[in-house]
């Protein structure tokens, strides 16, 4: 199995202010060296998956941002191209308010990979209150690359709604309720009413 594939979901966590909570961590703590020249005679991909685990402890259990920070750092040094810890870093400096930060790393995180729903979404929160129009983009792009994604389509109607574009954000609703009939009580109530979940509607669409 490639590593990718066991990072798969290795994602972190953005507490927003409308209590939207998107990609939780989920760590699988395995043994690492506990120095750094022990970990500097392992094979490079070792290196890279001890550093990863290490972070992602630091980050879930530990709640030390700053040294999962500096351990994402220490990865990327080895790995420039890892999504993930691009990402991860994206999540820290979310977190603390560092705006900018935070979106120049989800932005290497889309480099690597244009179709990196958590760092597309996570992106368009940040500029949900600045820039709608490039979050309406980016919300489309989650979309595109994960069709059931509820979340990114109640976040999207938000905006359509904010900018008076009723059509459209009753249809992102309806689409957000069918993927997800657990969201209908955060859909606006105007639009409540119009968007019930049916009897039929898929509980198994992704709540980002």
């Amino acid at each position: 199995m490639k590593r990718t594939r066991l990072w798969a979901g290795l994602a972190g966590t953005v507490a927003v202010a409308t209590g939207v909570t998107v990609w939780a961590i989920q760590s699988h703590p395995t043994r690492v060296p506990e120095s750094k020249t022990a970990l500097a005679t392992l094979p490079k991909y070792q290196q890279v998956d001890a550093l990863m685990q290490t972070a992602l402890l630091q980050q879930r259990q530990m709640h030390d941002s700053k040294g999962a920070a500096k351990t994402y750092g220490r990865l990327l040094k080895l790995d420039p191209h890892n999504k993930l810890a691009w990402y991860n870093l994206g999540v820290i400096a979310h977190q603390d308010g560092e705006t900018a930060d935070a979106r120049a790393a989800y932005d290497k995180a889309l480099k690597i990979d244009p179709k990196f729903g958590s760092a597309l979404f996570n992106e368009a929160l940040l500029l949900k209150p600045s820039e709608p129009d490039r979050a309406i983009g980016l919300l489309k792009r989650a979309i595109a690359a994960d069709p059931n994604a509820g979340t990114a389509y109640l976040q999207l109607g938000l905006i359509l709604a904010e900018k008076d574009r009723d059509d459209e954000a009753g249809e992102a609703f309806r689409r957000a309720v069918a993927a997800d009939p657990s969201l209908h009580s955060q859909v606006p109530e105007p639009f409540r009413d119009s968007v019930d979940p049916s009897p039929t509607s898929s509980q198994a669409g992704s709540t980002r």
